[in-house]
């Protein structure tokens, strides 16, 4: 019998280790703050996990090498935080249109441009979702503390390999810069999943066949299967199109293989919530803020419950409503100008939805949220 051992370890550190449990060997990165420790790490920890760690030039390289060590057979990452992020958009779509496996850190700091580096922020929720052009399959998931950082780096990993897809791990710079204990299972433990591999005959091969689960295998390098990889759009053998219904086809292909398979991505956390008159709606460390405001308001006799999407997107939709069916009011608090409002309007309606909007570069705090719900309670 195997048993875990406890680590305190500080968030960013923690991805690391979870990149590593997950089976990640390649890494391809360039510093940037608040993320730079990630590659620290994975420079110190992938060569003695027979890894390959390669500081590139920029992050548009980066991104391009993640992808083809992942189109070589192996499990690869990056990490970056908001400036950097812009910067790999096209290749994050190439990912998408082209169906490589990958896991994207992003840990988020104040902006717009180079902003404030060493501050907090949460202004990249959009752009995660829809920051590469075209309607584009993704996976963003947002954890919230340096336990789930671990954890849902591994998930990152394993909804890549599944989905052939890219996914993001979002957190904020607190979040990153967390020193917690956390709870390390033993190597051998750690659920892992490998991408689906092709078998069989080889000429009749096609790369992007559909299948019922909507994601096609994958051509080991050097089995004889063969591949015509093109971030045009392309019909199942590989080769571009531009014939209405078939791009229409491959188009709907990638989206579907998310939307028909939510059950299995989605994840969301509720605290409180069984007679909630006032349901707050957060993620990362403002989510942490609210669940401590929860209980404050609570031991003052006002009704009050936490909903936090741990997949931010695809967005947990349903969950949400089935949270809001009681409540007369939403508030959203976040550390941008109103993003994530604009999701849960688009849900529930605006009517209910109230918000807290930090952009200065502080942490919203447990006092603030108690703040602006008493005001809205008045």
């Amino acid at each position: 019998m195997t048993t875990p051992s406890l680590a305190s370890l500080h968030g960013n550190r923690a991805c690391a280790a979870g990149a590593i449990a997950a089976g990640c060997r390649f890494f391809a990165g360039y510093p940037i703050t608040p993320s730079s420790e990630i590659a620290e790490q994975m420079s110190r920890e992938l060569p003695r996990a027979e890894g390959v760690f390669i500081q590139m030039e920029d992050e548009i390289s980066s991104l391009a090498a993640v992808i083809g060590a992942s189109l070589g057979g192996v499990k690869a990452m990056t990490a970056t935080s908001g400036p950097g992020f812009s910067l790999m958009q096209e290749n994050l779509g190439y990912a998408a249109m082209t169906e490589v496996p990958c896991v994207i850190i992003n840990v988020m700091r104040g902006g717009p441009s180079t902003g404030m580096p060493t501050r907090p922020s949460q202004s990249d929720i959009m752009q995660t979702r829809w920051g590469t052009h075209g309607d584009h399959p993704v996976i963003v998931v947002a954890p919230a503390s340096v336990q789930e950082i671990y954890d849902e780096t591994i998930r990152a990993f394993n909804l890549a390999e599944e989905f052939r897809t890219p996914v993001i791990v979002l957190y904020d710079e607190v979040i990153a810069h967390l020193l917690e204990s956390v709870v390390l299972p033993q190597r051998d433990t750690v659920p892992t999943l490998t991408r689906k591999w092709a078998s069989g005959e080889e000429t009749t091969f096609l790369p992007y066949a559909v299948t019922e689960d909507g994601v096609p295998v994958m051509a080991r390098p050097g089995d004889g299967h063969r591949v015509h990889v093109t971030g045009l759009t392309h019909t199942p053998d590989g080769f571009p199109t531009q014939r209405p219904d078939l791009a229409a086809k491959a188009t709907q292909r990638l989206l579907d293989k998310i939307e028909f398979n939510r059950d299995r991505i989605e994840r969301n956390e509720t605290f409180d919530l069984e007679d909630a008159d006032v349901v707050i709606v957060a993620i990362g460390i403002v989510a942490r803020a609210a669940r401590r405001a929860v209980q404050e308001l609570r031991s003052a006799g006002l009704r009050v419950g936490l909903f936090r999407p741990v997949t931010l997107w695809p967005f947990p939709e349903e969950a949400l409503r089935e949270a809001a069916a009681r409540a007369k009011c939403l508030l959203v608090p976040e550390m941008n100008a109103g993003q994530l409002a604009l999701e849960v309007e688009r849900i529930v309606g605006p009517d209910r939805v109230a918000r807290l909007n930090r952009i200065d570069g502080e942490p919203i705090a447990p006092g603030d949220i108690v703040r602006r719900i008493r005001e809205i309670a008045a």
